[in-house]
């Protein structure tokens, strides 16, 4: 059975992108290692989702809104799905806010109950890979990805994994050791990584 994997690049700098190279990275080593791999990869940077309007949002109650609908089941049938987040004025680009909203469908990927909102998206893997120019990791400035963390575990999703590429704007010595650690945190997450 081939495993399928959603890759989401988020950033706006295309090429010269560190979370979506990273991505890259992470992608092609699980494509290695799992063999019998299909990839979905959606460049929010290049071909971004629209944001929610009134219209959109009604036909999303109705499950009326295509795109919307194809977004959440590319998302169900995905294994594994690695996210390119970088940090974008403390939080994720617009661009990745948008495809979240697109997911978060009340009675499709969540529900509510009397004892409060229930996850309906469960058994996916996610890898974040989050670029920041400043070192934020653990500081109160770090909103973006307790964010996403929150997000995905509304969604139910709660084996989620952070990549770090921290301190990419403080020098050169301190850029290539934010990569070099993330490469190595990529190789030992694909290496122990087991899909039932």
């Amino acid at each position: 059975m081939s495993t399928q994997v959603l890759h989401i690049d988020s950033s706006i700098l295309g090429d010269n992108s560190v979370s979506g190279a990273l991505g890259k990275t992470l992608t092609d080593a699980l494509t290695e290692k799992l063999v019998d791999v299909s990839v979905i990869h959606r460049d929010l940077g290049q071909d971004p989702v629209p944001y929610l309007d009134g219209a959109t949002f009604a036909a999303m109650g109705e499950g009326k809104a295509e795109l919307s609908n194809q977004l959440i089941e590319e998302l169900l049938a995905a294994d594994i799905i690695v996210i390119g987040a970088p940090m974008y004025n403390f939080g994720i680009p617009a661009q990745l806010k948008s495809w979240l909203d697109h997911l978060a469908r009340a009675g499709t990927t969540f529900k509510y109950t009397s004892e409060g909102p229930v996850g309906l998206v469960s058994g996916k893997k996610v890898f974040v890979l989050a670029s920041r120019g400043g070192a934020y990791r653990d500081t109160p400035l770090d909103t973006h990805t307790p964010y996403l963390k929150s997000f995905l575990g509304f969604l139910g999703i709660s084996d989620v994994e952070f990549i770090y590429a921290e301190g990419l704007a403080m020098g050169e010595e301190a850029r290539a050791n934010t990569l070099t650690e993330a490469e190595a945190a990529i190789a030992a997450a694909v290496e122990s990584l087991t899909i039932a």
